[in-house]
């Protein structure tokens, strides 16, 4: 039996949880909650509110999801700027 085809949207953060998942508003007016993915965390990609992101959502659950990209916005900083 094949797994089932992800849903890839987009849509833009609307609110952040202490937990690590946040509310996403998609493109199609629907408001879901996502968390962010394994490769996110691993490489520290933090997310803010306005964020424009890629969301996967399974056909079987159409409240949840998981951010998988988040778009560069422009002037959000870059490599020139370090922590001291």
């Amino acid at each position: 039996m094949a797994k089932e085809e992800l849903l890839t949207l987009e849509g833009v953060i609307d609110e952040l949880f202490p937990d690590g998942r946040c509310g996403v508003m998609l493109e199609n007016d629907h408001r879901i909650i996502a968390y962010t993915a394994g490769k996110m965390r691993k490489f520290r990609i933090k997310s803010i509110v306005g964020d424009r992101v890629r969301v996967e959502m399974t056909p079987y659950d159409l409240t949840k999801g998981r951010i998988v990209f988040r778009e560069k916005v422009a002037g959000s900083g870059g490599p020139g700027r370090f922590r001291r």
